[in-house]
């Protein structure tokens, strides 16, 4: 038995922490004391926002005009798929009682909480699906007021995708605000006038920052940290398929990890083979974040039993988890630490980033050891796992790939496009706009 580096990771997510907690530090501390005022002092300095905060309900009308029938339908599919995952979730844990063997009567009564404030970040692209994973759990979960968050888009108002996904997940109120300043204001109720009990969703490692120094003051979902792919593959596995998916979640950014562990070595050199060009292929800025992440975070891990499998992937507790092996429902049944699992070829992480119903807002650096992704547990350890047939995987490839190139993510959608050419060779289908590069 043994278990060996083909390729080894030369730094890891603690390498880059850089000064994220001396300049969150700063800028709660000038919040809390000066209010809505240093608010709009960083919406303008940091994002070039000068406009209102708080988003009226005639404008998240008006606005919804700007979003075509095509984009509407894919988002609502979206938000219909992680409603219905999360009220199942809802439906795993009920109100019950008990009489004891004293003969007291005890029980247990779910109640939400009260006000809900969610992330969701922008940056170059429109992240709908974090708008749709956070705000649509929230609202499954029963809370009363959910209070949306994004950045100004490109120094003007919100980008019109995020906006009309919160007003279909159901976003109570929305504000225009990102970064450390928009985690601050849901935290303490400025411009709403109620604080929020829970915070939620993605960011960037200032706003992982701020969540974390505001824990306690407010409950948070996870501690969240640059996102993490591995994949489990035996001789089974197609390589190309593979090495897709690993790149897949590499375009997130620069410190991203991507793990194979492996039985085969012929596979793992394959992958190895085809990820520089796979990545080569993409448009910026998602090559350079993809080069970056494999070059420096990268591992490939051979191993000479499935057991020995199990115990490296439980070791590195990655945020997403892909199998491509034989005997699916052994690896269902033995894998412990992830923050989501994937199960077979037909489905991959984009889908469940992007349209498939388990939440993406998922545990990092080893977090899924003893923690959960977003579910209306929060709000109110359940772990997730998808398995789909080639008729769901088609559905949902089509809305992966539109949402995705919307979001200018074009390793995501190329994870749906392989299987579509794959599983239905000659046809024809509308994936979306190439993404174009952003330099």
């Amino acid at each position: 038995m043994a278990i060996t580096y083909l390729k080894k990771a030369t730094k890891t997510p603690e390498t880059e922490t850089g000064n994220a907690q001396s300049v969150v530090t700063e800028m709660l501390g000038r919040i809390e004391a000066e209010g809505e005022e240093a608010v709009r002092h960083y919406a303008r300095a940091l994002d070039g926002w000068d406009g209102p905060i708080v988003v009226t309900r005639e404008e998240i009308e008006a606005r919804a005009s700007e979003v075509p029938e095509q984009v509407r339908a894919d988002i609502a599919f979206a938000a219909a798929e992680v409603r219905r995952f999360a009220l199942a979730q809802k439906d795993s844990v009920k109100d019950f009682e008990v009489r004891m063997g004293s003969g007291l009567i005890a029980g247990q009564k779910m109640v939400p909480c009260n006000v809900a404030g969610c992330y969701v970040p922008t940056g170059r692209y429109a992240h709908i699906a974090s708008a749709v994973m956070s705000v649509a759990t929230a609202k499954a979960a029963g809370v009363k007021t959910v209070i949306a968050c994004s950045t100004p888009y490109r120094g003007g108002p919100m980008h019109p995708y995020v906006l009309y996904a919160m007003k279909e997940a159901g976003a109570d109120v929305v504000l225009t605000l990102g970064g450390v300043q928009a985690v601050a204001a849901m935290a303490y109720g400025l411009f709403t006038g109620k604080p929020a009990d829970i915070i939620v969703g993605p960011g960037n490692k200032y706003v992982a920052e701020a969540k974390r120094m505001l824990f306690g003051k407010v409950g948070i979902d996870v501690f969240a940290g640059p996102s993490e792919v591995a994949v489990i593959a035996d001789d089974t596995a197609d390589a190309e398929i593979v090495a897709i998916d690993l790149v897949g979640q590499a375009e997130h950014g620069h410190e991203s990890p991507a793990w194979l562990f492996t039985s085969s070595a012929a596979l793992a050199e394959k992958v190895m083979a085809r990820m520089p060009a796979l990545i080569a292929d993409l448009p910026e800025p998602a090559r350079g974040a993809a080069d970056a992440a494999w070059n420096d975070y990268g591992e490939v891990i051979l191993c000479d039993t499935r057991e020995e499998l199990v115990e490296v992937s439980d070791r590195y507790a990655s945020e997403h988890l892909e199998v491509h092996a034989a005997d699916l429902d052994w690896w269902l049944a033995n894998l412990t630490n992830y923050g989501s699992l994937f199960l077979g070829e037909e489905t991959t992480v984009a889908f469940g980033d992007k349209a498939s119903g388990p939440n993406h807002i998922l545990p990092t650096k080893f977090a899924a050891r003893y923690s959960a992704g977003l579910s209306v547990h929060k709000f109110l350890k359940p772990l997730t796992w998808q398995r789909a047939d080639r008729e769901a995987c088609r559905t949902l490839a089509l809305a992966t790939a539109r949402i995705s190139r919307l979001e200018g993510m074009e390793a995501h959608a190329r994870t749906a496009d392989a299987r579509l050419a794959k599983y239905y060779p000659g046809q024809e289908f509308d994936l979306g706009r190439p993404v174009e590069s952003v330099e």
